[in-house]
């Protein structure tokens, strides 16, 4: 983290220990700093500015929901931390930021683990999931709170076509932080490059990525597509968000406001799941026509056989990991 945000945090933890009278009402309005890496127009940009748009109603004049998108506040590497330490309450990273503390999070980042949204939900919400990955939270000072969805991942690049597993070979890859998914390109060939998703767009305009892998919203909310020459619509990987909150923050607050948030929280969860499959769809439909339009994208949508060759490729990385994730979970 740079200094000068250390020195922010520090200031933030001080004022965190100084107000022990746990966030009462003197203290109001109490303010929730929500903090997130992607765009106001991607479906977390959306969830998180419908749950400050709710609770600051709700709670008019006891509870302020601020929200910083685009990385404004902290960026991938910086958020997490952040929150251990109290200088924002409220995050919602991907499950593979997790992943340094609780290995069992990389589950969600194994290739084809999920066959379509509904799968991922029944997986994401199952008490059973749940039950086994939030308690774990609680070590490092953070709260679970709610999934939330950020459909399905697909591939790009400059060097076309890719079609197959080995015409990925020798490219580079940006990934999120997460040896699951630097061992999904490792195993079909390919050289990894662990990149936070604010420098995604630059880093594929200068050529310092061949490619990436993403959701159609974050592609084409950060204009992703417009600086590669194609598209493999592939259904390879997932990604989720986990709603995170400071555990001492939140267990500071008085039972009548923290059922507000858990009840609006609950709303705008439903809402985000189903916003998300239809914004995915409709960043796709909008990625077509660009494509149609200048020409400069070559899509492509893989067969049934063809996905059947990429899982078989990527079968290797769950085998590597099971021990690490746990067999009892991935047989829930």
């Amino acid at each position: 983290m740079h200094t000068g945000n250390r020195w922010a945090v520090a200031g933030a933890v001080l004022a965190l220990v100084a107000g022990t009278a746990a966030f009462t009402e003197a203290a109001s309005p109490i303010v929730i700093k929500f903090s997130h890496v992607v765009a106001k127009e991607a479906p977390k940009g959306k969830a998180a500015d419908r749950f400050a748009e709710l609770v600051n109603q709700r709670l008019k004049g006891r509870v302020e929901v601020q929200v910083f998108p685009n990385s404004s506040l902290y960026k991938d590497r910086e958020e997490i931390e952040a929150l251990q330490l109290g200088a924002v309450q409220l995050l919602a990273p991907s499950t593979a930021k997790l992943v340094p503390w609780f290995p069992q999070y990389q589950v969600f980042d194994l290739p084809y683990l999920f066959a379509d949204q509904e799968h991922a939900y029944r997986s994401m919400t199952d008490p059973r999931v749940t039950a086994k990955l939030f308690p774990l939270l609680k070590s490092r000072g953070m709260l679970g709170l709610a999934a939330w969805d950020n459909g399905f991942k697909h591939m790009t690049s400059n060097k076309c076509p890719i079609l197959k597993p080995e015409d990925i070979r020798g490219q580079k890859i940006r990934v999120q932080s997460s040896k699951v998914l630097e061992e999904q390109f490792l195993v079909v060939g390919a050289n990894p490059k662990v990149m936070a998703f604010g420098e995604v767009y630059n880093a594929l305009e200068r050529g310092v990525v061949d490619g990436e892998e993403n959701t159609f919203t974050n592609k084409f909310s950060q204009k992703m597509h417009e600086v590669q020459k194609c598209l493999t619509v592939s259904n390879h990987g997932y990604i989720a968000y986990v709603v995170l909150t400071n555990a001492l923050f939140w267990d500071g607050l008085s039972k009548d406001i923290r059922k507000v948030l858990e009840d609006t929280l609950a709303e705008v969860t439903k809402w985000e799941w189903e916003l998300s499959a239809t914004e995915q769809e409709e960043a796709f439909k909008k990625i077509r026509e660009y494509a149609t339009a200048t020409g400069r994208l070559q899509i492509t949508v893989l067969t049934p056989e063809q996905r059947k060759q990429w899982a078989a490729a990527f079968q290797p990385v769950h085998k590597k990991f099971e021990s690490a994730i746990g067999k009892d979970l991935l047989d829930l």
